[in-house]
């Protein structure tokens, strides 16, 4: 399928229920599959289980793309109510394995869990496929996408992160991480699921054809501390509101809730103008009566309740829980002096009726939510302790970040430099459209001095006139600023950001703020771990030989794999090298030599002892001493380590070509080694040398040669016992013979073709990986 087919979706019912489309093996495939399944799943009108399902895809898309490199196809199925999303791609041999705890990579699979209801694996002979299956809708219930509501999320689905720029699990609308029919960024909580009763009003009354629609979830105002979410506190509140407005005969009734900073925030609303202005109310702007608990009348609009509601007259009544002022009553009119102190008494008693059962609503949403709260900060945790890479940890950060607790966020790490700026090192936002335009403002930010402590961040405004209106509404975002600091150490900074008119809770700050010391610590973890093993990584490539040198009339292939994860040597070694006549000089080398060994163990205290092998044998060769010799000195330097020194089995020998070209003459030593074998044109198979004792034991110890002829055909086969004690089970491959038959098997074969086969029996001579270091040396005259 072409790269113009895919863009343009042309997806292909299979039957009335199963739509499916083919894309290309492309980064851009994946942002579409996510446009494809949101598409058909809102033909199908099952809005509900969109965000999960498109989440659930652009993880198994991904996979796709990155692992098995093929073009690959989504089915979606309804069935009943039910939805299965089915990923396919060409590379039915791989197989798909659930990541273990200390795994770096590969955390889509318990994301797909998390989601889902059921998943799993099909294979046929072309092709694999990954299927999710999401409950059926009523099975879970939404809350809004508050930051305090983690009952109903999971940290977990942030999974997969890739750099910047490159295939992520985002989506043009939004993903909230692991929410079950999660809401789209800027989505106000008396969204979807929310309860709303009561008839609706005449338009003659207050407000008119302006007033608020009842029914219409962007009426509410945005998420607050207070604002209680669950469907039956919902219900309760606007049952209320229509009990004040029917007892009372009001134009229109509200419920204001006062947050921990003091505003006042509409809980529920019923016949109020849009354009009243809630947002300006504020406990502190109240009369004394008000504050101290008692009802009130307003006969005008000078009263500041009044004023902001667009009210000529008004009664309310504060909520009162253990004596603090929690919220309000208010029932409003458009006609002056409209209410008694008659309708202010009435309405304190309703307030007292409220308050109890409000208050009880509010305990256990807060309860719920402190509940969600720590789930989410545990999951955070173990996600950001699966990975010790950098970027990896950075991207997750801010996948956990978005759109749980802001619209965007943009990690900063400090120079490595003093006075050089910190370094915009990811940048991420919900609306992948403006993504761009974010990265550009921010590039161009001012960034604030280093904070100690979070707080409000305003750099926008030093960006260049035309990058922030390439931005748009996003160079307006309000944001607010984290400082990572681990081990007493700034790291970097965190920088969150929300629309203007979507301001940050308090919850929002302290689980930010959470998550911002729990990220240092991964990042810096990260950090330290990547600088440790680009370290490792360069002192063990100069233990390893610079390259095989060519022999004329002898054909070579070296093998080294090592045992430990992310190392590139460890006990065993190999080399060769020339070996020149001290007064001919370099360009008269005659003789070349070769050695594999063995250290006792593995990993840095081996590889110190095989540098010190290594290096010796050649400086020994360089001095012309002969191959007993040379051994016997390096058996007196292990010795002389003491208690550093490790057991060395080594098998190091002489070649030396022969007249007219007949192959090459070969004396060699086998030091406690496993012995080396000739393959034969015939295919015969025979040992080339005795044992002699290992090096790092024994004193004085005095060694001899064995002298082999290589004819043209012939093969010598050195390995360490990583190759013969290569184990499956209680069975070795060295067993019964069990190398000198697979040799037999090479009969024929180049010195590379042989290696290989060896090599390849090795590994598939276990299920399990090989827990020792495998060194091989394959000579082949020619």
């Amino acid at each position: 399928m072409d790269r113009q087919t895919a863009a343009a979706h042309t997806a292909r019912p299979a039957s009335a229920q199963t739509v499916s489309a083919t894309f290309p093996c492309a980064a851009t495939s994946v942002a579409e599959a996510r446009r494809f399944v949101r598409r058909v799943l809102t033909g199908w009108h099952m809005d509900q289980a969109v965000d999960d399902a498109v989440l659930a895809t652009s993880e198994l898309a991904t996979n796709a793309v990155a692992y098995a490199g093929t073009s690959f196809e989504v089915v979606c199925h309804l069935t009943d109510g039910e939805i299965q999303i089915e990923v396919r791609d060409r590379h039915p041999t791989r197989v798909i394995e659930m990541p273990g705890m200390e795994a770096s990579s590969g955390r889509g699979l318990p994301s797909i869990a998390a989601l889902s209801a059921s998943w799993g694996v099909t294979y046929d002979r072309r092709s694999k496929g990954v299927w999710f299956r999401l409950p059926r809708a009523g099975d879970e219930t939404d809350t809004g996408p508050d930051p305090e509501d983690a009952a109903t999320t999971t940290a977990a689905t942030a999974g997969t992160a890739e750099p910047s720029g490159g295939i992520g699990v985002r989506d043009d609308a939004g993903v909230r991480p692991g929410g079950r029919a999660a809401a789209r960024p800027g989505a106000r909580p008396g969204g979807r699921g929310a309860a709303r009763s009561g008839a609706a009003r005449p338009s003659g009354r207050l407000g008119g054809d302006a007033a608020r629609d009842e029914n219409d979830p962007a009426a509410m105002a945005v998420a607050s501390d207070r604002l209680l979410r669950s469907p039956s506190a919902k219900e309760s509140l606007q049952e209320a509101v229509g009990t004040v407005r029917d007892v009372l005969d009001a134009d229109g009734a509200a419920v204001l809730l006062a947050e921990r900073d003091g505003r006042l925030v509409l809980g529920a609303a019923s016949g109020l103008p849009t354009e009243a202005p809630v947002e300006e109310l504020s406990v502190v702007g109240l009369g004394p009566g008000a504050r101290g608990g008692a009802p009130w009348v307003a006969a005008d609009e000078t009263d500041p309740v009044a004023a902001a509601l667009r009210a000529r007259s008004l009664a309310a009544a504060p909520l009162l829980s253990q004596g603090r002022l929690t919220g309000l009553v208010v029932a409003v009119a458009s006609a002056p002096g409209r209410f008694a102190e008659g309708d202010a008494a009435r309405l304190g008693r309703l307030a007292e009726e409220m308050s109890l059962s409000l208050e009880k609503a509010r305990i256990g949403e807060l309860e719920r939510s402190w509940r969600g709260w720590l789930s989410f900060v545990a999951e955070a945790s173990d996600l950001l302790a699966g990975t010790l890479d950098q970027e990896r940890t950075m991207a997750l950060v801010a996948q956990l970040v978005v759109p749980r607790l802001a619209t965007w966020c943009a990690v900063y790490t400090v120079a490595d430099t003093d006075g050089d700026r910190d370094r915009l090192a990811y940048v991420w936002h919900a609306d992948e459209t403006h993504a761009d335009g974010l990265r550009e403002l921010l590039a161009h930010a001012d960034l604030a001095p280093p904070m100690d402590a979070p707080g409000p961040w305003s750099g926008f405004g030093a960006a260049p006139r035309e990058v922030r209106a390439a931005a748009g509404s996003t160079a307006h975002d309000q944001a607010y600023a984290f400082p990572l600091i681990a081990r007493g150490r700034r790291i970097g900074t965190i920088v969150i950001g929300r629309p203007p008119g979507e301001r940050f809770p308090r919850s929002a700050i302290e689980l930010a703020e959470e998550l911002s010391r729990r990220a240092a610590l991964a990042i810096d973890n990260a950090r330290l771990y990547s600088a440790q093993t680009a370290m490792s990584s360069a002192l063990q490539r100069s233990l390893l030989p610079p390259g095989v040198p060519e022999i004329p009339g002898l054909e070579v292939a070296v093998v080294y794999e090592p045992a430990g994860e992310g190392s590139e040597v460890g006990g065993d070694f190999y080399d060769v090298f020339e070996c020149p006549e001290p007064s001919a000089g370099p360009a008269a080398a005659h003789r070349w030599r070769f050695a594999i060994g063995d250290v006792c163990g593995t990993g840095p205290q081996a590889a110190a002892v095989t540098g010190l092998a290594r290096h010796a044998l050649r400086i020994l060769a360089a001095e012309d001493m002969s191959v007993p010799d040379v051994l016997a000195r390096l058996n007196r330097l292990i010795l002389g380590e003491g208690e550093r020194g490790r057991l060395l089995t080594l098998l190091h020998g002489e070649i030396t070509p022969r007249p007219r070209r007949d192959g090459v003459s070969i004396t060699l030593t086998s030091a406690g080694h496993p012995p080396p074998l000739i393959l034969d044109p015939d295919g015969t198979v025979r040992e080339a040398a005795g044992p002699q004792p290992l090096l790092g034991v024994f004193d004085g110890v005095e060694f001899h040669t064995d002298t082999i002829g290589l004819r043209r055909g012939q093969v010598l086969l050195c390995v360490t016992d990583g190759v013969t004690e290569r184990r499956s089970g209680a069975r070795l491959l060295g067993d019964g013979q069990g190398l000198e038959r697979l040799l037999s098997g090479c009969t024929g074969l180049s010195a590379g073709a042989v290696a290989a086969r060896i090599q390849r029996a090795v590994r598939d001579f276990g299920p399990e990986p090989s827990n020792d270091d495998v060194a091989l040396i394959v000579l082949r005259a020619s």
